[in-house]
C-alpha cells in the first residue's frame, strides 16, 4: 500500500488551470452496469508496463438493510454507478498528471485485491450494515495506508447509521469536523466557499434551486458536514461528505446545463479532485 501510494504521489502534479473549463460531451439520464458501457466518456490508454501504477476509482459494494436499503430498484452502493466513476476518472486524467484507469472497479471489502488500491469510495451509507469480516478488513485497509471517501447521505437518521458502522471499525476514534482552512479544500482547487456553499444536491433539486434557492434534500440536512478520521500519525484515513451529493455532480455531466455549471463544475469536480490528490500525497 505504501509503495503504491508513493508511486502515485510522484506523478500527481497540480492541475494547470484553477478553473474547470471543460466541454460537456454526454447526455445520458440512465444508469447501466455493463462493463463495456461508457456513454460517450472518452477512452484512453496507459503505458502497459505501468498498468498497475495508476489511480483506480474503486467503488465498494456493501449490504444495505431495512426498508430504505434500496433506491429506485438499485442497491444503494450502486447509486450513480457507472457514470460518476467514469466521469471523475476522465476529469482526473484530463486535468491532472495522474495516470488513471479508464474503467474503475467495484470490490467488496473482503476482496483480497482491496489492498492493491489506495483509494476507495462508499456512497449512500445511510443503511449500510457491515459484517464482522468487513469491519475487520476495512480497519486493516485503513490502518495500512488506505483512504476512504464517503459521500451522498443525508439527515440525522442516515448519519447515525453510518456513525454506528464506522465506530465498529474504529471504536476509539471519532470523526472530526474539518474547517474550511484545511489543506484538502485548497491543495489543487482553492475552494474559498463556505461549507454550505459547497452543498451539491441531486440534479432535480439542483435544477429547481434556480427558483427556490434550496440545495438540501431533507429538512434536517441543511448544513453540510465534512468530517475526517485520522490515524495515530495524524494521517487522514476517512473523508466523510455528509448532506451533499458529489456523486450526482460527477454523474450528471452534460445532462442539465444549470446543474453542471453551478454544481458539477464549481463544486463536485473540484472537491473530488482535491480529495483524490490529497489522499495520494499525504
Amino acid at each position: 500500500m505504501t509503495t503504491r501510494t508513493i508511486r502515485l504521489a510522484a506523478v500527481a502534479v497540480l492541475v494547470a488551470t484553477a478553473t474547470l473549463c471543460v466541454a460537456q460531451y454526454r447526455g445520458n439520464r440512465y444508469r447501466r452496469q455493463a462493463e463495456t458501457y461508457r456513454d460517450g466518456v472518452p477512452q484512453w490508454q496507459n503505458e502497459p508496463a505501468f498498468k498497475k501504477d495508476v489511480f483506480t476509482f474503486v467503488r465498494i459494494k456493501y449490504t444495505s438493510t431495512g426498508r430504505y436499503g434500496r433506491y429506485g430498484g438499485w442497491d444503494k452502493w450502486a447509486i450513480d454507478y457507472r457514470d460518476a466513476d467514469l466521469n471523475l476518472s476522465y476529469r482526473l486524467q484530463q486535468l491532472t498528471s495522474l495516470k488513471v484507469d479508464p474503467e474503475g472497479l467495484v470490490l467488496e471489502l473482503t476482496d483480497p485485491d482491496l489492498f492493491e488500491y489506495p483509494w476507495i469510495y462508499i456512497v449512500e451509507p445511510g443503511d449500510m450494515e457491515l459484517s464482522e469480516e468487513e469491519v475487520s478488513c476495512l480497519r486493516r485497509y485503513l490502518l495500512n495506508g488506505g483512504f476512504l471517501m464517503v459521500d451522498d447521505f443525508w439527515g440525522e437518521r442516515e448519519w447515525m447509521n453510518f456513525y454506528e458502522q464506522i465506530k465498529r471499525v474504529f471504536p476509539d476514534r471519532e470523526p472530526i469536523d474539518l474547517e474550511m482552512d484545511h489543506p484538502i479544500f485548497h491543495c489543487v482547487f482553492d475552494l474559498k466557499l463556505e461549507k454550505n456553499q459547497l452543498q451539491v444536491p441531486n440534479f432535480g433539486t439542483g435544477e429547481d434551486s434556480k427558483f427556490t434557492g434550496i440545495t438540501w434534500e431533507r429538512y434536517d440536512a441543511r448544513d453540510v458536514h465534512f468530517r475526517a478520521i485520522f490515524d495515530d500519525k495524524n494521517r487522514m484515513m476517512v473523508m466523510i461528505c455528509h448532506n451533499t451529493d458529489n456523486g450526482d455532480g460527477w454523474e450528471r455531466e452534460g445532462v442539465y446545463e444549470y446543474y453542471f455549471r453551478e454544481f458539477s463544475e464549481k463544486k463536485a469536480y473540484p472537491l473530488g479532485i482535491n480529495i483524490v490528490f490529497y489522499a495520494m500525497t499525504h
